[in-house]
């Protein structure tokens, strides 16, 4: 892999693990369409989508934290390999259990609510530990010796969740729109199953750290 690629691929993986959460009903836009709907506003649908932004980027900010923040005390292969362990146990832990999470939240909730459902089912889905392989090379490859260092690592921490969550709230915006404009029978007529999809992503993430 040359230089170039191995810059840019992680930055393209980033924007599209954004993309595919944006296209992602549980992730938000689903309940910005309902609650739009319930208010005949399609300026609410907009509006809809900081609380969602907002929600997921603190749920993936508080995983990219705490990677830094063991890989500035452990060796950074150490963390690469149990990041990889925990992605697939991840994985197979959303297969068998799905992203049940206990509180319920109505689809006409408010703007709050919006922001809490978003952070839940972005800890729920694990979409912060899916950034780990393209955190670390990253901030690996741009450290000293290999090691994750502050200097380094925060700014390319705080690039990263832009990417991610801009890359997440176009997507999340357009569909929310469309959805909006069009009704939701669309859904009936040929969405895919984007949880299976999420689970094989993880474990592939798993597979990536533990074989680098």
């Amino acid at each position: 892999m040359n230089t170039l690629s191995s810059t840019l691929w992680p930055w393209m993986a980033l924007a599209g693990l954004g993309a595919f959460h944006g296209l992602n009903p549980a992730m938000g836009w689903l309940f910005a369409v309902a609650l739009g709907l319930h208010r005949q506003s399609r300026g609410l649908v907009v509006l809809a989508l900081a609380p969602i932004a907002v929600g997921h980027a603190v749920a993936v900010g508080v995983v990219l934290l705490a990677v830094l923040l063991f890989g500035m005390v452990v060796d950074a292969t150490f963390l690469s390999r149990g990041a990889g362990i925990l992605l697939i146990v991840w994985a197979v832990t959303h297969v068998l259990a799905g992203h049940r999470i206990p509180v319920r939240i109505g689809m006409q909730t408010g703007l709050a609510g919006l922001a809490l459902w978003s952070f839940m089912m972005a800890s729920a889905h694990g979409a912060g530990f899916m950034l780990i392989p393209s955190l670390l090379s990253l901030c690996v490859s741009s450290g000293m010796d290999g090691d994750l260092t502050a200097s380094t690592s925060v700014p390319i921490s705080f690039a990263a969740l832009a990417v991610h969550t801009g890359a997440m709230l176009a997507v999340i915006g357009a569909v929310s729109l469309i959805a909006y404009d069009q009704g939701l029978a669309f859904l009936r007529r040929g969405w895919i199953n984007v949880d299976v999809l999420w689970s094989l992503a993880l474990a592939g993430g798993g597979v990536f750290l533990l074989t680098a």
